[in-house]
């Protein structure tokens, strides 16, 4: 599979998922070193630094995921059940990314395969239950 030009996606990123997480700083820190985010922003709460308002990891290849603490408030952000989503991201090394993702203690759901399209990739999940597939398919 090839990379989409820019002049087919544009420059900037125009999708970002958007997460969860009881424990967010622990997840920052896991996504990091399983999964090879950058962090680039993470803004906690002024009288609770446990507590993450916003935070954002990019990811390699471009794009990347927002994420903030489960329970933070009663909005609709704050007030999701953590631990329920899927994201899928586009790799250029799976066997690598699946050996390093393993490693950090993701849990394999799907191992590396060869799909019938022309991908290659794998499923783990984090340790708060969300789903993370991985795979050379950028889109048609």
């Amino acid at each position: 599979m090839t990379n989409p030009t820019t002049a087919e996606t544009g420059t900037r990123t125009a999708v970002w998922p958007t997460l969860a997480f009881r424990d967010a700083h622990a997840m920052a820190a896991f996504l990091v070193a399983a999964f090879g985010f950058r962090q680039s922003a993470l803004y906690t709460r002024a009288d609770d630094p446990s507590i993450v308002e916003h935070a954002e990891l990019r990811w390699p290849l471009g794009g990347g995921i927002m994420f903030g603490s489960a329970g933070k408030d009663d909005g609709p952000f704050g007030a999701r059940p953590p631990g329920h989503d899927a994201v899928y991201l586009v790799c250029e090394n799976p066997d690598a990314l699946f050996a390093r993702a393993t490693a950090a203690g993701a849990d394999v759901v799907q191992g590396l395969r060869d799909e019938e399209y022309g991908s290659r990739g794998f499923t783990v999940r984090d340790p708060e239950g969300n789903l993370w597939s991985f795979g050379t398919y950028w889109g048609s």
